[in-house]
């Protein structure tokens, strides 16, 4: 049930017998509905960013198994990226690795599994009867864990091996920490966040800093345990970035540097026009973010003209809300945009959301109580088309847009069909313009036969470049390598020299860009799956899945796996 409640209830004297007033889920239960939706995620979701695959999963891949690539924030003269974040992820899947000696493909999986796990964790400590739950009420929690589980947001970002996806766990560590006063623990996530995730992720906990240092006046207890906390974490992350980087390194403060304080700062990636981030957010939490939108004025109305004995909205809900705004306020202005941005927020974008709703119907009890059932439909009906959105927007990205993982996949097959294994040369699986789409070196069946490489595209940016080979290799400045995004021509081979290769099958051509799959006399098309063609597609129609409808509105591709006619393995 949904349905709210205008009970009376002692906020002081919850225990778990007499919690639920109007019916919640308790912490268990919670647990498993979170943990089942993170696992479909780290299943069926897509890897949506190139970021995290040539920063994170490639690197990774090369402390497990000494290949990947290597982009130049790896590199010592820029030293920008951490390997001791990069082991919290390598550590489990080289264990994993090292005992059961298996397929690559599912040490990927099983390291997404932990993400799933961990996550809903996070998500469960947020949630639980200590947390939103005793602070907000039942009303709010069932609606923070319905966005939660439900949203295709959380899908996409929940199993995300990035520091973006790191900082949302500890977002929810850090505001369910301090909900349940649990202090100590709020200054050790700020600082997990901050030094080990993405120093930017500090400006959502700036609120809790100020309640603490200001508010509560625990100044001596803040500094004392920031400097405790904060040192336990520093000096490992330094100690390992420096024995790696062959220098002493503070990642942190490098990346800081560069995105702020360097010429270009990060306006030479990713820069989208001002309604970019009000788009991903409406297709990631549709009405949930129209409603946390609204949620300023609904709590400014609540506060001043609703006449309760009770305190209707309290400092929690502003500091909650004022974290909200202060992303809003540092991040969409800036002209680099990228959705992985948005991942920190998305738990307070459903708490936010959820205020308002029980906002609107605390309004509406005290004004015209005869309404009240009727806007308990109201939000019934609210989430009901919440649940179809959300399940319409993962069923699209999934469909349009999981051929590349699925192409890779059928290289295993390949492996065991040609017995890779006995052949004496490396095989060359090239990309051109689909090179940002490559999942990962995991998706390569082994590491001493599958070498994938790169071809001139029109692409004319900067590519990343294989970790060398000898010992020490994350020591020595790479060469052919800038921090400008300038093409390297070096990162390609010839065409001739592929022994398959990967492309998408769009009607447009360009020079460096000829549809392969037609040209019968070098290629043969040997496996080939559907992709969609989101220049050549309805908005719509491509954002939200409609079965039967999305496949006639929409135009579609072939993603190919392409087998070259000249050259044969020996």
């Amino acid at each position: 049930m949904i349905f709210f409640s205008n009970e009376k209830r002692d906020t002081n004297s919850y225990t778990i017998g007499t919690l639920f007033g109007p019916w919640s889920p308790q912490a268990a239960t919670a647990f498993k509905a979170l943990l089942s939706a993170r696992l479909c995620a780290a299943v069926w979701s897509n890897i949506s960013d190139c970021d995290e695959t040539f920063n994170y999963w490639e690197p990774s891949h090369y402390l497990i198994h000494g290949t990947g690539f290597q982009t130049w924030e790896y590199s010592p003269l820029y030293a920008i990226r951490s390997y001791f974040y990069l082991w919290i992820y390598a550590f489990p899947a080289l264990i994993y690795t090292l005992l059961l000696q298996t397929n690559k493909v599912l040490v990927f999986y099983y390291t997404r599994c932990i993400l799933a796990l961990c996550c809903a964790l996070c998500e469960t400590y947020f949630y639980n009867f200590r947390g939103v739950l005793r602070q907000f009420g039942p009303n709010i929690a069932r609606l923070v864990l319905c966005f939660l589980v439900l949203s295709s947001g959380m899908f996409i970002s929940s199993t995300a091996f990035l520091p973006s996806s790191f900082s949302m766990y500890m977002t929810l560590l850090i505001y369910g920490a301090w909900l349940q006063q649990h202090y100590r623990v709020v200054i050790l996530t700020v600082a997990t966040s901050s030094l080990i995730g993405w120093p930017f992720s500090v400006i959502l906990s700036l609120p809790v800093i100020v309640d603490l240092f200001l508010m509560k006046k625990r100044r001596m207890f803040f500094v004392k345990w920031s400097a405790i906390l904060g040192s336990a974490i520093t000096l490992p992350l330094i100690a390992i970035d420096s024995y790696y980087y062959g220098k002493v390194v503070i990642a942190p403060v490098n990346i800081v540097l560069y995105n702020v304080f360097s010429k270009h700062g990060a306006n030479l990636y990713g820069v989208e026009p001002w309604h970019y981030y009000f788009i991903n957010c409406f297709l990631n939490f549709n009405l949930v973010f129209v409603i946390a939108l609204l949620v300023l004025p609904i709590m400014v109305t609540c506060k001043f003209a609703i006449k309760s004995k009770r305190n209707i909205v309290n400092s929690s809900h502003w500091i909650c809300l004022a974290a909200l705004y202060l992303w809003f306020l540092v991040f969409f202005p800036q002209s680099h945009k990228e959705e992985r941005f948005l991942y920190p927020i998305y738990p307070l974008l459903c708490l936010c959301a959820a205020f308002a709703l029980e906002m609107v119907h605390k309004a509406i009890s005290n004004i015209v109580p005869k309404l009240s059932y009727f806007y308990s439909m109201c939000i019934l009906l609210f989430i009901v088309v919440f649940t179809i959105l959300s399940f319409m927007r993962c069923l699209a990205v999934y469909k349009g847009y999981h051929a590349p993982m699925d192409t890779y996949m059928e290289l295993g097959r390949i492996h065991q069909e040609y017995n890779v294994t006995s052949l004496k040369q490396p095989i060359n699986v090239c990309v051109g313009k689909e090179w940002h789409r490559f999942p990962n070196s995991f998706f390569l069946p082994d590491t001493d036969h599958w070498k994938l490489q790169f071809i001139k595209s029109e692409f004319s940016g900067q590519l990343p470049k294989p970790f060398s080979t000898e010992a020490g290799a994350t020591r020595k400045i790479p060469s052919h390598m800038n921090d400008m995004n300038r093409e390297e021509p070096s990162r390609y081979i010839e065409v001739a020299d592929c022994h398959f290769l990967i492309d998408s099958d769009y009607p447009e051509s360009a020079e460096f860009d000829p549809p392969y799959s037609r040209m019968s006399n070098d290629w043969e098309v040997i496996f080939s799956y559907s992709f969609l063609d989101n220049r050549n597609s309805p908005h719509f129609w491509r954002a939200f899945y409609v079965p039967f409808v999305t496949e006639m509105k929409c135009s579609y591709v072939k993603y190919n796996l392409l087998r070259s006619k000249h050259l044969q393995f020996n």
